[in-house]
């Protein structure tokens, strides 16, 4: 009885390896004998905003676009060939797209001509909220006295601040400056009294023209 007793306890001993059958390889060695995947190669890939004021430009950064790529902003439902907005990349990794100066759903797009014809390598979802914008300065100035001024909204590449006379057309000039290279300014007032009317005019894709804000400024 001892001596059964002794025998089992020396195979419990034993480790796992010597009680696999004859020549079978444990499983590490399985898993080294594996043959590896070589790497697939990563394609295109498009990093930005997908929700943003109408107007304001749309800064996309790319990994990976290939040669010829261009980056656009199309209605979901436009073919390969359509778009509001089509920027080149020209080997860049990153560009600035202006967007749709109205509300809505949009898509993002990484193109390129494919025998001949666009392909849409990539498409993101862009949703635009309703343009909206403020101006601050002061309600009463002396004739030819500056205007200090400033001026917030979407701040795309034309959009414009601009002192014009008070019912003037939307494109009536002025003194004027761009929100998008700076949000205050100093404006040159005007010679003659009257009613001015301050402006912020965005400039956008689909929307054109189009008076923001206001503000009413007496030239004394």
């Amino acid at each position: 009885m001892r001596l059964r007793r002794l025998v089992l306890l020396a195979a419990a001993a034993l480790p796992l390896a010597a009680l696999s059958p004859m020549g079978a390889p444990s499983q590490a060695e399985a898993q080294q004998q594996a043959p590896r995947k070589p790497p697939q190669p990563a394609g295109p890939a498009l990093s930005a905003s997908q929700r943003l004021m109408a107007g304001s430009p749309l800064n996309v950064l790319t990994t990976r676009a290939p040669e010829g790529a261009r980056l656009a902003i199309a209605r979901p439902a436009d073919q390969a060939g359509s778009a509001i907005v089509v920027v080149p990349l020209r080997g860049r990794a990153s560009a600035s797209l202006p967007t749709p100066g109205e509300s809505g759903a949009y898509e993002l797009r990484l193109t390129r001509d494919q025998d001949g014809a666009p392909v849409i390598l990539l498409r993101q979802p862009l949703v635009t909220t309703p343009p909206e914008a403020t101006l601050a300065a002061p309600a009463r100035i002396g004739r030819g006295q500056a205007l200090p001024v400033r001026g917030i909204g979407p701040n795309g590449e034309r959009d414009r601040v601009v002192l014009v006379p008070a019912g003037a057309a939307p494109d009536a000039d002025g003194p004027s400056f761009f929100p998008q290279e700076n949000v205050e300014a100093t404006l040159d007032g005007p010679d003659q009294p009257g009613a001015y009317e301050l402006r912020y005019v965005m400039d956008a894709p689909v929307s054109g023209l189009r008076v923001l804000a206001t503000r009413a400024v007496s030239v004394e």
